[in-house]
């Protein structure tokens, strides 16, 4: 085998050393002794130094980086026979150097932050050289010598390290290898530290390695929750954000590990968060409101400083991190209470602006303890809340679209009740006249707000529920006889008055049309009725809507579940859970019964 030719200026440099030991040889000697280690003894060392670097390569890229980086840290520690190995990251806004922990995991060594400056770990990351302490009791630099001494460690080396990002956002992040020796006045040869130096470079390269891994993984649930957008739209379908979450949220696990997720939208002028979707759903009230006043909404819709990290949070305007839910000074008291009973260590809300205003936010809820996340994770994170807000708008415009038939038949029947009304010899009195232009206005009102609300536009307000039930019964009565429904008998069973409501106008209208409508539907062909009950059960307004015709139980738990045929039922389902309110179906006696509860206004 054919060796690198050894440097003779080298070989008299090894002789001179030979002959103070009082061993003389030739050169013809050392030579042959120098292709006798080659042969014998190198092929070990290298095979052994190869394997210790495939070892640190081989490392899963899918680990956290502390992980890793201990992984790394116990294989330098067992081959290069030292006692104990740490890692420090450099903190560029606090300007510290952090710790990553250390091998074995027992041995505290450091403290979790140190300065940057008049440290060996801040010299390595700032000058990127490999600092070599013989004696650790002698050097002004290293600070803690008293548990040195206890821990018996006497020297060190401190290697600079880079852990790489891709983002264009973001900078690779420095830090330091530390190796600590027992012997006291060491003397480190250069093969050690070249050894310790590769080593800590093939540990980078498993992080770019984790970085690259992520980034695909980040790419491919971009690619993913497009599909699952575009693909419905492709096919016609309507966007549903239930069908959404349960699709989506299951690709984001292993970046959070996730329990929960919620969506908020904000609207500013009432100082309200509505909760619009939920993952699991069953386990958030959908239509659930919190004031914008609360500590962690108010620092997340206002973008308010100061800015950084602190006790039990990390505040940025791309995020706020709760890594110690029990020390956030961000969450109120019931929040506490609920995330202790579910075991939840983080949450991590994510606002998501419109025209620079946040008008949405994202809440992740996790069991597992998150301390940070990377620009990537928080990037991915961001872009599936714009993409679900979108969704959220289709899905409004879907309903609306499917609503805008109902005041369309209304205003045209009525239209066409007035044009004969006026032709009739017996002109009709006054009131009727009036009745039948005052809906025929409202319905023009009413499709203008349908369009609006496109827009997030329009506003809540207190209003009878006896009224509108009374009125979209009205609209509903007409409708069937536009269809030559004549075979329906319409009754009022009781309607108690002044049963206020908070709500949007057009929500409970849009309630109230699709279960007559659905009622008017269920009805035989032969004929039957359909009625309308209002009262009040404190503190709740009621109202009820009955029909002809008895639902199956399969039939009735898909409605209840807002998965009825038709897109009705969702809409009204999501519709009753945003007023706060529910809704029970009972089927007996050939009839089924369709019951509403809502809030009273305070």
């Amino acid at each position: 085998m054919n060796y690198p030719t050894v440097n003779q200026e080298l070989l008299d440099r090894v002789i001179s050393r030979l002959r103070e030991k009082g061993l003389n040889l030739s050169l013809d000697d050392l030579s042959t002794g120098v292709n006798i280690l080659k042969d014998e003894i190198l092929y070990q060392f290298v095979k052994e130094f190869v394997n210790q670097i495939e070892k640190i390569i081989a490392i899963d890229p899918s680990l956290t980086e502390k992980e890793i980086l201990q992984i790394v840290a116990k294989n330098i520690v067992n081959y290069l026979g030292a006692r104990v190995a740490s890692m420090r990251i450099y903190n560029p806004e606090r300007e510290e150097m952090v710790s990553l922990g250390s091998y074995p995991y027992d041995v505290e060594i450091y403290e979790e932050t140190i300065p940057l400056e008049n440290t060996i770990a801040g010299e390595v990351t700032k000058t990127g050289q490999t600092f070599l302490v013989s004696n650790i009791l002698k050097e002004d630099k290293y600070k803690n010598k008293e548990k040195a001494k206890k821990l018996g460690i006497h020297s060190m080396m401190a290697i600079p390290i880079i852990l790489p990002r891709f983002s264009i956002k973001d900078i690779d992040i420095k830090g330091v290898l530390q190796i600590y020796y027992k012997e006291g006045d060491k003397v480190f040869t250069p093969l050690e530290v070249e050894m310790a130096e590769l080593l800590a470079r093939r540990m980078s390269y498993v992080i770019a390695r984790k970085r690259i891994k992520e980034l695909q993984q980040f790419h491919l649930i971009k690619d993913k929750t497009l599909d699952h957008l575009f693909q419905r739209l492709a096919r016609r379908e309507g966007i549903k954000m239930k069908e959404i979450f349960n699709s989506v949220i299951p690709e984001l696990v292993d970046i959070m590990k996730i329990q929960r997720c919620a969506l908020f939208s904000v609207i500013l002028d009432q100082g309200e968060a509505i909760l619009e979707a939920g993952y699991p759903e069953s386990g958030h009230g959908i239509g659930q409101r919190r004031s914008i006043h609360e500590p962690y909404i108010s620092v997340l819709v206002n973008q308010i400083g100061p800015f950084g990290e602190f006790e039990g949070e990390h505040i940025y305007p791309s995020h706020i991190l709760i890594h110690n839910p029990k020390e956030s000074r961000l969450l109120t008291p019931d929040i506490k209470h609920f995330l202790e009973t579910q075991e939840i260590h983080s949450v991590l809300y994510i606002p998501l602006k419109v025209e620079e205003v946040v008008k949405y936010f994202l809440v992740f809820d996790a069991q597992a303890q998150h301390q940070r996340f990377t620009n990537e994770e928080i990037e991915i994170l961001t872009f599936f809340g714009k993409e679900l807000t979108k969704a959220l708008r289709f899905e409004k415009v879907d309903d609306i679209l499917h609503d805008f038939k109902n005041p369309a038949i209304a205003i045209a029947g009525f239209a066409r009740r007035i044009k004969g009304l006026l032709k009739d010899v017996d002109y009709p009195s006054k009131e009727k006249t009036d009745q039948a232009l005052e809906i025929l206005l409202k319905e023009s009102s009413r499709i203008q707000e349908l369009a609006l609300t496109l827009h997030g536009e329009g506003k809540e307000s207190i209003l009878d529920l006896t009224d509108v039930l009374r009125r979209r019964f009205l609209i509903n009565e007409q409708a069937l006889r536009e269809m030559g429904r004549v075979d329906v008998n319409s009754a009022e069973r009781g309607l108690e008055p002044s049963l206020g409501i908070r709500c949007f106008p057009f929500h409970i209208e849009r309630v109230i049309d699709n279960l007559l409508n659905n009622a008017s539907n269920a009805i035989p062909q032969e004929g039957g009725d359909l009625s309308i009950k209002s009262y009040r059960r404190n503190p709740w307004a009621v109202f009820e809507i009955t029909n002809s015709g008895q639902i199956s139980e399969e039939e009735r738990e898909r409605c209840l579940l807002g998965e009825g045929r038709g897109r009705g039922l969702h809409i009204t389902t999501r519709l009753i859970k945003h007023m706060g309110g529910r809704m029970e179906i009972e089927a007996k006696e050939g009839h089924t019964t369709f019951c509403i509860t809502l809030p009273l206004a305070k």
